[in-house]
């Protein structure tokens, strides 16, 4: 608890588990478990040295690209990669989204909620599941090519969903503030990068709101939704992120009240 250069220790105990054998290493002549600091400094790119002063707590603050090269060489997991970024520079790595990632066991989890719409989105705000409720309150995501399930193009580029927003301009506005915290946080990406482009070139209104720089947490609220043959429905969401995947994280809605509810399950028989 009073070790003071908490990265080299991490660094050294997970070198130290390594084994050898698994990695083509002779095992004759080690007196210690695990990889030579020269073998991990070869297999990361660097010089024996610079990693020696890193485990000594001498090196300095190594970059995002030399976090990437020792968490490879290390063999670490997502965790323990999220780990070293932590100790080394302070915050978690850019998150790196595999389609992978949302599996069987998640999909059953939206799946469990037939009366709440809900869906699971990345860091870039791409949607990449979703149940049943979803689709027939808001919109059927598997309709629209991959490149449109985004939040932010739903909003900014899909009349359909814009006209039902009756707040459409204080809504956009926070989305575009919570968003820019969101990837500040987890690393602007190449793919987030072209988003943002793309929607400053072929939208004046998404352009003005990015340049206002505006920052905010996106985490619970209110959203309300206009239905031109039903009515009003306004509903309460909560995030919650996704434990064990990085940049995953839940959307769930429910009714803000009893005539909402009723509203909703009118709306989703409605739509069977």
């Amino acid at each position: 608890m009073n070790d003071e250069n908490l990265l080299g220790s991490f660094l050294k105990a997970r070198r130290m588990r390594m084994d050898a054998a698994q990695y083509g290493y002779p095992m004759r002549r080690r007196r210690t478990p695990g990889l030579r600091r020269e073998e991990i400094a070869i297999r990361a790119n660097v010089s024996t040295t610079w990693y020696t002063w890193l485990e000594q707590g001498r090196g300095g603050a190594p970059s995002a690209e030399v976090l990437e090269r020792l968490a490879g060489a290390l063999a670490l997991s997502g965790t323990e990669r999220e780990h070293l970024f932590l100790l080394a520079q302070n915050r978690p790595p850019g998150i790196q989204f595999q389609e992978a990632d949302v599996t069987p066991q998640l999909q059953r989890v939206l799946d469990s909620m037939p009366l709440s719409p809900a869906f699971i989105k990345t860091a870039d705000w791409q949607i990449v599941a979703w149940n049943r409720a979803a689709t027939r309150l808001f919109t059927d995501y598997a309709r629209l090519p991959v490149a449109r399930r985004n939040i932010l193009w739903l909003v900014f580029c899909e009349e359909e969903v814009k006209s039902k927003m009756p707040e459409w301009e204080k809504v956009a506005r926070s989305l575009v503030a919570s968003f820019r915290a969101d990837i500040a946080r987890t690393g602007a990406s190449d793919r987030v990068k072209s988003l943002v482009q793309l929607l400053c070139d072929t939208n004046s209104e998404f352009h003005s709101i990015w340049a206002s720089q505006d920052v905010n947490l996106h985490g619970a609220g209110i959203k309300t939704i206009h239905y031109a043959d039903a009515g009003t429905l306004t509903l309460e969401y909560t995030t919650l992120t996704v434990e064990g995947k990085p940049g995953l994280s839940t959307v769930i809605y429910n009714p803000a009240s009893h005539e909402d509810d009723r509203l909703m399950q009118h709306l989703l028989s409605k739509r069977e």
